[in-house]
């Protein structure tokens, strides 16, 4: 037998490495699984929850009705941050209903500095939640930093509320505004072209304008201030504060501040906004001798929500099969076929509400929406969802979050009954459709289009050509007749005329109670009362709630719980969001808004001014 040459030879070797460096790195890999998955069932029991303690809700991030999916390895290995993480709010008033009957938990603390955002309407219904933690007669205090406007929603409805010296009350009032390209577009020779239906959609605006028309900013502007008005109600009756007390307190702040020689917090104790001006380590001895505790670090004693939430939540060992309501989460664009939590797919939440109607024991459904809208596709799709589930002679109503406005009220117009919290923003009953076209910014890069087709509208949507007419008729006409359809879905959900309808949608956007005085919703209420009104149109007495979750494949649910388990704690400098996010939060915004734009047949019901509502 020959001998192998060298060069032969090192190859061999070189291969016969890299084999074993695969396989090394293989099973390093399977080994770090296995410590995961040890750590995550194996580390034992949790430690037992204590004889006597406060409650702490201290949510981090944004506060959603449904959670987003979390890159499981960016969860674990990067640093926890406020601007990545969510807290559903049924984690929030489970924890703090189960609290309100426990009788080892004797207080309820908020401290919020890593709380970015929660808005008023899931304010509302917190609010609900701690008054029934409040006739326990057990009190609630809140402890702050430095208070956001969205923050001190929240903490003004504890008994006390506590900021630290160095702290201060931001309040500003609420806003939309926007940014307008007409002149950027100009100058980049870019053509969009809008088709809408709708007087007041508004959503062309950014692409015709310089500015805000009149007439938006009255329509604006009305349920901006509903919505300040309601914030300054609720602050004001439970802070015991006179009418307009509040908005004094922001149009006088610099006035207010000079008085006080600079001191924000001084402000804000002599407004009335806060009790009391106590460092960390007061407020510490403060909160320790409310709840009669201390832990083996001397804090006060507490349970954060989520790890309290862990040990009460009963745990579902089996399907149900009581007579039960089961409520499904809407929230996020509406795009469509199958997408993830976080966004509405057509065809996810279509297979959803069918499935969930066929389980034994459900009579009865309520969807959550939570949404601008999106595609009309994808939102057709679900609303025949919601008659199939009705023509088999099963009640559906509607709780309505933050906003349920254009796709998202077209998905709702059909529903038995609709609920809608007091700061929901609705309406926005209109379509639109929009093709921007390059072809003279090509033509002054020397770059010019030409070519042949079969038909008259073939190569019509390249958009390196002008719009075609023909297209551009068809797209006036589609837009005009969506419209008319949704008109005709409206008034037959509301059982009003189309003439009625057309009255009030033309787009434009409607507070809740301006919505209820024209019929577009039946009643004010959480999604509690939602529930309620779902179990008695089922003709039920004593029924369960079943929160549906999209189904997850083991190596999701795998994935989801390391993601829970094992994610880094957030450390005590990262309460805020970095002024680089803050800064780039509308282009995301706008980024995301351009992603869901998958309408096959590019029709779209959306309201992007009503993001200033959340």
């Amino acid at each position: 037998m020959s001998k192998a040459s060298p060069l032969r030879r090192f190859f061999g070797a070189l291969w016969r490495g890299i084999t074993r460096l695969r396989l090394a790195l293989s099973n390093i890999l399977f080994l770090l699984v296995l410590v995961l998955i040890y750590k995550l069932f194996s580390s034992g029991s949790p430690a037992p929850l204590p004889n006597k303690a406060a409650l702490l809700l201290n949510p981090m991030g944004m506060v959603v009705d449904q959670r987003s999916p979390v890159d499981p390895l960016q969860a674990i290995f990067s640093e926890s941050s406020p601007a990545s993480h969510e807290v559903a709010l049924q984690d929030l008033l489970d924890a703090i209903y189960y609290a309100a009957d426990d009788p080892a938990i004797n207080s309820l603390v908020l401290e919020l500095d890593s709380l970015l955002s929660v808005g008023i309407s899931k304010t509302t219904e917190i609010t609900e939640a701690l008054e029934v933690f409040r006739l326990t007669g057990k009190p609630i205090l809140a402890r702050g930093d430095y208070f956001t406007q969205d923050q001190y929603l929240l903490a003004s409805q504890a008994d006390t509320v506590i900021l630290h010296p160095y702290g201060a009350v931001a309040l500003e009032g609420f806003s939309s505004y926007r940014n307008y390209y007409q002149e950027a577009l100009e100058k980049l020779s870019v053509n969009v072209h809008v088709f809408k239906a709708g007087e007041h959609k508004s959503i062309a605006e950014p692409f015709l304008r310089n500015d805000m028309s009149e007439d938006e900013q009255a329509i604006t502007l009305r349920w901006l201030d509903q919505l300040w008005g309601q914030f300054t109600e609720i602050v004001e009756q439970r802070r015991q504060l006179t009418k307009g007390a509040v908005t004094a307190y922001v149009n006088e702040y610099a006035q207010r501040l000079a008085e006080q020689g600079g001191d924000a917090a001084q402000a804000a104790l002599q407004a009335g906004l806060v009790d009391q001006l106590l460092n960390h380590q007061a407020s510490n001895d403060y909160l320790a001798e409310v709840v009669g505790a201390r832990n083996n670090e001397q804090q006060y004693e507490a349970v954060p929500f989520e790890h309290y939430l862990a040990r009460k939540r009963p745990m579902q060992l089996s399907p149900s099969t009581a007579e039960r309501v089961a409520v499904l989460m809407a929230e996020g664009n509406i795009v469509p076929g199958e997408q993830p939590p976080g966004t509405i797919g057509g065809d996810s939440l279509a297979a959803m509400i069918r499935h969930s109607a066929k389980r034994e024991g459900v009579k009865a459904l309520v969807l959550r929406i939570n949404s601008g809208g999106g595609s009309v596709f994808a939102s057709e799709v679900i609303r025949q969802a919601v008659l199939s589930v009705q023509a088999d002679g099963m009640p559906v109503v509607v709780s309505m979050g933050s906003v349920a406005a254009s796709g998202g009220y077209y998905v709702a117009a059909s529903a038995d009954r609709i609920f809608a919290t007091p700061a929901t923003i609705t309406g926005s009953i209109g379509v639109f459709a929009a093709i921007p076209t390059f072809e003279n910014l090509m033509a002054r890069l020397g770059v010019h289009t030409d070519g042949v087709g079969t038909t008259d509208l073939a190569g019509s949507l390249r958009v390196d050509r002008a719009l075609n007419e023909q297209l551009a008729e068809a797209l006036t006409s589609s837009v005009r007749f969506t419209y008319n359809n949704f008109l005709a879905l409206v008034a037959e959900g509301r059982d009003m005329s189309v003439e009625q309808v057309d009255r009030i949608a033309q787009g434009r956007v409607w507070s809740a109670s301006d919505a209820l005085e024209r019929g577009l919703i039946d009643d004010l209420g959480s999604l509690k009362d939602a529930v309620a009104t779902a179990g008695e149109l089922a003709g039920l007495e004593d029924f369960e709630v079943e929160y549906v979750r999209q189904a997850l494949s083991a190596r999701e649910m795998l994935l989801q719980q390391l993601t829970q388990n094992i994610r880094l704690p957030l450390g005590s400098g990262s309460t805020g969001m970095p002024a680089i996010e803050l800064l780039l939060r509308p282009l995301n915004q706008a980024a995301a808004l351009l992603d869901a734009l998958r309408d096959p047949a590019h029709l779209y019901m959306h309201c992007v001014a009503c993001s200033a509502s959340q």
